[in-house]
């Protein structure tokens, strides 16, 4: 499974503005909303909500990957944030994030969804893209950096 197979560059924003958890999960799905990717805003958005009760998506190490499967979308789709100033989002280390990976995938698909899980997790452990990834100075260059990643993968 490639990143690049659910993650477009028009689903990538660089000034996530967002103070807290709640804002950042609005303002990612947001981005999927504008681009018409989810059916319904308010459905996700709740399903992303109910996901963080069980137990915060804050992986550590800055990073967090919000994810949900739900009645909002079609098919497996993902959107790419990144805070400068970090977030407050009850991450496992307890430190702000700033690298976020939001995924979402219809009801019944948890095979797809923890397949996606593992294959952006496994990307976002790796110091060198993470570094390279706070360092993108545009969407390009974000893609640039999965395709760079996706080669040592095949």
């Amino acid at each position: 499974m490639r990143i690049l197979d659910f993650l477009e560059k028009d689903s990538i924003e660089l000034n996530l503005k967002a103070k807290n958890k709640k804002e950042a999960i609005e303002e990612i799905v947001e981005i999927l909303k504008k681009k018409n990717a989810i059916i319904d805003k308010d459905i996700t958005i709740e399903s992303l909500l109910e996901r963080e009760e069980l137990g915060s998506t804050g992986v550590g190490q800055g990073i967090a990957i919000p994810h949900s499967k739900t009645k909002g979308v079609k098919e497996l789709i993902g959107a790419f944030a990144i805070s400068k100033n970090g977030v407050e989002f009850d991450a496992l280390d307890g430190e702000p994030v700033n690298i976020f990976f939001l995924l979402l995938a219809p009801e019944g698909a948890a095979g797809v969804m923890l397949k996606a899980l593992a294959r952006v997790s496994n990307f976002l452990k790796n110091k060198y893209y993470r570094k390279k990834i706070l360092e993108a100075s545009d969407k390009e260059a974000v893609i640039q950096i999965i395709e760079e990643e996706e080669k040592t993968k095949q």
